[in-house]
């Protein structure tokens, strides 16, 4: 529990003891209605006010420790169970404060006055401290949103600043400018078209969706820029096919997923026209698929494993799914939940 809720339990502890006992005050005007029923002792109302305070200070802490106490009946959605045990000691406590009131302070003349006056007291109280749970449990609720936001905009931020990094690192600028190299002086038409896609790329990868999530449809647009480029520089020694269904092709996924994974599939394995890399994507229940056969090439250096944790911790974040990497002897496969 953070420093601030403490404070704010602990004075609205004491405002709620001040409440339900100032009708007790009342009775040092001799002539009031009070007074003719309960004549003010200093010391048994200090040990109300005190036993009361205790009253509310134990349910708050009991209700509002994270992950103890009743709290974990509410994190569990065990509410029979929270309400039971809040009960509980609501009975505890009056039967408790009864006794011990009876026995210092002596017992009223009509029977059950005391038990009733701690239970109209307790029942007040329980009232109001369950209003100012609600509050701080309301409070909790937004800071924890703030939280993933934040975390969830860092870790985006992240995603870009890693794959601009790949893109903009003496390997890709070297295949990048080899192949436009190449491509102007054979056909220059082709190298403005190549130019194009690299420059869709870029605006792609530096345009930010409002909420991190686009259309599988956009994403799927924004990859064909790089599947071109990938064309002209491997032409029939890369082949991708990709099998979405209409009803899928509208589901979330999100901005900046499937480039990094069609990225590394190229950057890692071989591609000839006899053994060509080929990478498939398609749909498999509530789950995106990304394949590719395994050629690994022996020049390339391994990998950090970076942009694949960036990845799964932006799923954790904002689907809260992680996503799943699987390798066997022949595929790697990666499989992103779809929303």
């Amino acid at each position: 529990m953070i420093k601030n809720e403490r404070k704010i339990y602990l004075y609205s502890a004491l405002l709620i003891t001040l409440v339900v006992n100032s009708a007790k005050l009342m009775a040092l005007n001799s002539d009031g209605i009070i007074a003719r029923y309960w004549q003010f002792n200093i010391v048994e109302y200090g040990f109300q006010f005190i036993y009361n305070l205790m009253f509310c200070l134990v349910l708050f802490y009991l209700n509002l420790s994270e992950g103890k106490f009743f709290s974990g009946f509410r994190e569990n959605k065990q509410y029979w169970k929270l309400y039971t045990f809040n009960t509980l000691v609501f009975v505890a406590a009056i039967i408790l404060g009864s006794l011990i009131h009876s026995v210092w302070f002596g017992v009223l003349q009509f029977p059950g006055g005391r038990i009733r006056g701690y239970f109209a007291r307790f029942l007040l109280s329980s009232i109001m401290i369950a209003v100012v749970i609600r509050l701080i449990l309301l409070m909790r609720e937004s800071r924890n949103k703030d939280l993933i936001n934040e975390q969830l905009n860092s870790a985006y931020l992240k995603a870009q600043l890693q794959l601009l990094q790949e893109q903009l690192n003496p390997h890709f600028l070297f295949n990048t400018l080899s192949s436009l190299s190449a491509i102007v002086r054979e056909n220059p038409n082709l190298a403005q078209n190549y130019i194009l896609h690299l420059s869709k790329i870029f605006r792609y990868t530096l345009v930010r969706s409002g909420n991190n999530m686009v259309s599988l449809e956009k994403e799927l647009e924004h990859l064909k820029s790089y599947i071109q480029m990938v064309e002209m520089r491997l032409e029939n020694a890369f082949q991708i096919h990709i099998n979405i269904s209409k009803d899928c092709i509208n589901k979330q996924i999100l901005h900046l997923s499937l480039q990094p994974l069609v990225e590394n599939a190229v950057k890692h394995n071989k591609a000839a026209l006899s053994n060509p890399l080929t990478v498939e994507i398609y749909e498999e229940g509530k789950w995106l698929i990304i394949r590719n056969n395994l050629q690994p090439s022996i020049s390339e250096a391994e990998g950090t494993g970076l942009g694949l944790t960036n990845l799964n911790e932006r799923y954790k974040l904002q689907f809260h799914k992680e996503i799943e990497i699987f390798q066997t002897k022949e595929y790697f496969i990666v499989k992103l939940p779809l929303l």
